[in-house]
């Protein structure tokens, strides 16, 4: 059989908000552009994004600045985020927000016909511009009309399985379309990885199903750095409650819009973990607290905590949270304007990822760029709500940017024959090989392991562990057959390259957890409890050197001209 080949100076994988900002920046640049995406246009996981978009506009707080948001933003990931990153979110994020509202954007107002700004743990004013609870899909179907309207080329339900690299740069890449297992290559003078995060390798998570930690280990099998994998951000509410829809999230906006946290002694526990906040506090200390309250017996029914909105106008209620009224009456038969809901941690989001250059996102691999959540350091050890749909934005239209400059630089590229013919012959190894490890089951193996292991609360003993068990995992993976040698919507066939996708991240995740001997941000470990000074002052950062998977502390990213800003906002930190 014939491969498909298509021609693209950039190619984007990933049509989620940051590969559609990519996308888009790269055609206005005037490179011919194309958009890899696993599912349908449209379906992107952005769309769980529903609380808001954090932009410093001032329309509501009008002392808001992007000062204070930079300042929130390095608050809550612990003073380990790259700061230029940090800077140049802040300071754009507004733009990027009326770039929305322009192209057709609709958003909940102000009686001024302003843009509305609502709380959200973490941020210092109300900043968040929204509709509703369901922002993420607004942004999705905005950029999307945008991305088609801009002869951007979009391949759907096409998988990529390899990167390929030609005198040490990326050059394309190689997949099958999920709809007929034919095969495909797309050369390419540049290409972002735009395949956000790796939810599924927990068993409970608000990711969606092609969540696999793709752009991860694809980056890195191209000889791509990334940084702070250990931290991975347990959102604090999902539903816990049926068991068919566990981890579904439910938004910080519920928070945000006055709910309150009660344990099942009717104490509203925040004020034992955050007097000053509450319920506003950052994630990763909600998360914390919920889980803790669950763990000492003050738990709801369903292993959970209460969520309560129905002191709220119940007009009001509807009007503001759409979506999780509609969520929990159809899928767990609750009134939340009558009765409190039961949520729980979910493995929400990745604040790690490609480690790339913050103002074009580079990676150190010529002609590979990444963005969204499939890049990290704009974050550091956690996220604060509402930062994702910003953060998307601002470095995907960069990313994109970045990638077109230097496809409009380079000579034409071709794809080496023997690196299609690897290529080719793993997936077909998946198919018609001798293999006899059933994809589905390591699956559930690895998320049982990284679930005991590696969750909200580590320790050295569960670490090791748990890396014992992921090298046990590596040594069969080699292994992995798809049940079924059907090509036509085959998951069997698309799992068994993800679960060694999964595989690597995990590593990444464990090892850089079992380094780091502190408490920061969304790393938790109950053997060293407190902050170390030393790592402070390092991101780890994790590279392949041969075949083998290294992890180094790097020096964070500062700038000069920011230190009074961080001194300042650390200061009134002790002070308060």
């Amino acid at each position: 059989m014939a491969i498909e080949h298509h021609d693209y100076d950039v190619l984007v994988l990933g049509s989620g908000g940051s590969g559609l900002r990519a996308a888009i920046a790269a055609a206005e640049a005037g490179a011919k552009t194309g958009l890899v995406c696993k599912s349908l246009l449209g379906k992107a996981h952005t769309v769980m994004a529903e609380g808001g978009l954090a932009a410093a506009l001032g329309n509501v707080a009008p002392e808001d600045s992007w000062s204070t948001h930079f300042q929130d933003t390095m608050f809550g990931g612990k003073y380990l985020n790259n700061w230029r990153m940090a800077e140049l979110h802040a300071k754009e994020a507004p733009d990027r927000a009326r770039e929305l509202e322009q192209w057709g954007a609709v958003f909940d107002r102000t009686p001024e016909r302003l843009m509305s700004q609502r709380a959200f743990g973490g941020h210092t004013y109300k900043r968040l511009v929204h509709i509703g609870d369901r922002t993420g899909l607004e942004l999705i179907r905005t950029m999307q009309d945008r991305t088609v309207h801009s002869n951007v080329e979009v391949f759907m339900e096409t998988t990529i399985t390899r990167l390929i690299k030609d005198s040490g740069r990326v050059v394309g890449c190689f997949g099958y379309r999920r709809q007929t297992g034919e095969q495909i290559s797309f050369s390419a003078k540049a290409l972002v990885i735009a395949t956000g995060g790796s939810g599924r390798i927990y068993k409970i998570t608000s990711n969606s199903q092609d969540c696999t930690g793709d752009g991860y280990a694809l980056g890195y099998e191209a000889g791509a750095e990334l940084v702070d994998m250990e931290f991975i951000q347990f959102h604090p509410t999902g539903m816990v409650f049926p068991p068919g829809v566990a981890g579904l999230l439910v938004t910080e906006a519920v928070r945000g819009e006055g709910g309150i946290l009660r344990n099942n002694l009717g104490e509203r526990f925040m004020e034992r973990y955050d007097p000053k906040r509450m319920e506003l506090s950052t994630r990763d200390v909600v998360a914390r607290s919920i889980y803790t309250e669950v763990q000492e017996g003050r738990g709801s029914p369903h292993g959970g905590v209460f969520l309560d909105v129905s002191h709220l106008d119940s007009d009001y209620v509807k009007k503001k949270l759409p979506s999780m009224y509609d969520q929990f009456l159809e899928l767990a038969g609750v009134d939340i304007t009558k009765e409190p809901m039961q949520v729980g941690p979910t493995c929400h989001y990745f604040m790690g990822g490609v480690k790339v250059d913050s103002d074009n996102g580079q990676s150190r691999v010529p002609g590979l760029f990444a963005t969204g959540e499939a890049s990290g350091g704009m974050n550091g050890a956690n996220r604060l709500g509402g930062n994702s749909l910003g953060d998307l934005l601002v470095f995907g239209r960069r990313s994109g940017e970045g990638a077109a400059a230097v496809a409009n630089a380079a000579g034409s590229v071709s794809l080496p024959a023997e690196e299609i013919a690897a290529a080719k012959a793993e997936i077909d190894g998946y198919l018609n090989g001798s293999g006899t490890e059933n994809p589905f089951q390591m699956h559930k193996e690895l998320q049982t392991i990284m679930g005991d292991g590696v969750g909200i609360f580590r320790s050295k003993e569960d670490l090791e562990t748990a890396i014992s068990k992921l090298e046990g995992l590596e040594a069969r993976v080699g292994n992995l057959k798809a049940p079924s040698n059907r090509l036509d919507y085959n998951p069997g066939w698309q799992l068994c390259r993800e679960v060694k996708n999964m595989l690597t991240v995990s590593q990444m995740i464990a090892r850089g957890a079992l380094m780091r001997e502190e408490s920061r941000g969304a790393h938790s470990r109950l053997d060293h409890t407190g902050y170390s000074d030393y790592w402070g002052e390092h991101n780890i950062v994790v590279g392949r050197e041969g075949d083998e998977m290294k992890h180094t502390p790097t020096p964070v990213a500062k700038r000069d001209e920011l230190e009074e800003l961080v001194e300042a906002r650390k200061e009134a930190e002790k002070a308060s």
